[in-house]
């Protein structure tokens, strides 16, 4: 090749490549500007804790992908308050456009989150209000009406909203408290809630539209992009961890755990069980903002006293009273939020007392039936036991002599009358192999301690 026809063609190449940005802008140009997107999120069901870090990563979502706005198709009854205030305090604050679309309700709690949003759409026949607090007794029992303490909180959380939204702050009131009264809309006595027809001649909606299509012309985005935005697997076990009737049972079952443990140390499985139990329950309630390091704290230093009173401490004292109260404190505080009225803090308190108790039901069963069980006789050492797995009724006299079998700390194994005898010191740390004497047998258990050198009794092993 001739160099004349090399630098022509590198000639040619490099003008190529300088030409190559104004083609692609060019191109741009007659592609027109990018799709507009809009999320859409359901609040559908019950509303509860574990709808809270949804929302938030909604939220976070439709800033990163430039959201021309976000939907949330409201249809719920209600649920938890403070539920709704975490997701309300999170839509104030977000910069993205908002908009509930109730389809086809938004009772209560729904109400709330509603009212929250930039702009409201209802569909027709939908409803908005009902927002009155109730306090949700045990599980069987009817719902009661809320202190006053709470309806106040409530009912200025919905007037707080209406007005930074700039809706009609006396019509949000008038759904919570029933002392609330408009002429010709409420009596006094009455609950407000508002029909599509009605929220928008109250100017509580701003449009009425038939499906998410119909909401997007009424908000002048039509032809935007629809991208449902569904929970995830990990906010569905939140919420499925947070779920009264689950996180009881964690309780129970992590309770249950740690008991059998103590009761067998060494053993292990119990113990793990229960500490996974009790991990699901704080990690759920945790991501929920219901837990927090002063609840891990009082974990921590309830189970620790109760070891030191199992371990280093004969009988049930100070340290065992004040490790139940501090683990009592850090599974009742996990139950709610802030604001709770001392109802609701009641209520958490029982469904501790209850979950405990319920552990303690379960290990008397355990006690009770354990040699059917795999693994149960463990339960209770072979030293309170017959061949036929039956506890011996000779019931050892005072001052018996014995041989600790293991370390007593201050639980362990000795060797008394020719068998193995699950027995407790008075406190004291005794190594294996010390001689000792019955101090006393309570039928559940043998009290020990160390018996002097000297002492000229025999012991038979």
């Amino acid at each position: 090749m001739r160099p004349s026809t090399t630098r022509y063609i590198v000639g040619l190449i490099l003008a190529l490549v300088g030409l190559l940005p104004g083609l692609c802008a060019l191109g741009l140009a007659h592609a027109g500007p990018a799709r507009k997107v809009v999320l859409v999120a359901p609040i559908a069901g019950t509303i509860d804790l574990g709808l809270v870090p949804f929302v938030e990563r909604v939220l976070e979502q439709a800033v990163d992908e430039q959201a021309s706005a976000l939907v949330l198709e409201v249809d719920t009854f209600g649920g938890r308050v403070d539920a709704a205030v975490a997701i309300r305090d999170q839509l104030l604050r977000s910069k993205v456009r908002s908009v509930a679309f109730v389809n086809k309700r938004a009772i209560s709690a729904g109400a709330l989150i509603a009212l929250s949003t930039e702009q409201i759409v209802m569909a027709g026949g939908g409803t908005i209000g009902a927002a009155a607090p109730v306090q949700v007794g045990q599980p069987g029992e009817a719902a009661q009406p809320a202190d006053e303490k709470t309806v106040s909180y409530v009912r200025k959380e919905f007037r707080a909203t209406a007005d930074a939204r700039k809706r009609p702050g006396l019509i949000a009131e008038a759904m919570v408290d029933r002392d609330v009264e408009i002429p010709g809309l409420i009596d006094k006595g009455k609950l407000l809630t508002l029909t599509t027809a009605g929220a928008l001649e109250h100017k509580v909606a701003d449009f009425e539209a038939a499906d998410l299509t119909g909401v997007l012309e009424k908000l002048g985005l039509a032809g935007a992009e629809l991208r449902p935005v569904r929970e995830n697997w990990a906010e569905q076990v939140v919420r499925f961890l947070t779920h009264p009737v689950v996180s009881s049972l964690l309780m129970s079952l992590g309770l249950l755990g740690l008991v059998v443990e103590l009761r067998t140390p060494g053993f292990g499985v119990p113990g793990v069980v229960g500490a996974l139990c009790l991990v699901a329950f704080f990690w759920g309630h945790w991501l929920v903002a219901l837990a927090g390091w002063e609840q891990l704290v009082l974990l921590a230093v309830g189970l620790a006293l109760i070891a030191v009173e199992v371990f280093f401490v004969a009988g049930f004292g100070v340290a065992g009273i004040l490790g139940t109260l501090a683990l009592m404190a850090a599974l009742g505080t996990s139950l709610f939020g802030a604001g709770a009225s001392p109802k609701v803090m009641t209520l958490a308190a029982s469904r501790v007392v209850v979950s405990m108790a319920l552990a303690a039901l379960a290990f008397l069963l355990l006690l009770r039936f354990h040699r059917f069980l795999p693994g149960g006789r463990k339960l209770i050492l072979d030293s309170a036991l017959t061949g036929d797995g039956r506890r011996q009724e000779q019931v050892l006299p005072a001052g018996t002599p014995g041989t600790s079998l293991t370390a007593l700390r201050p639980a362990g194994i000795a060797v008394v009358l020719a068998r193995r005898v699950d027995v407790v010191s008075e406190g004291q740390l005794i190594e294996a192999d010390q001689p000792i004497e019955v101090v006393r047998d309570e039928g559940h258990r043998v009290v020990v301690r160390p018996r002097p050198t000297n002492d000229p009794k025999g012991i038979s092993r």
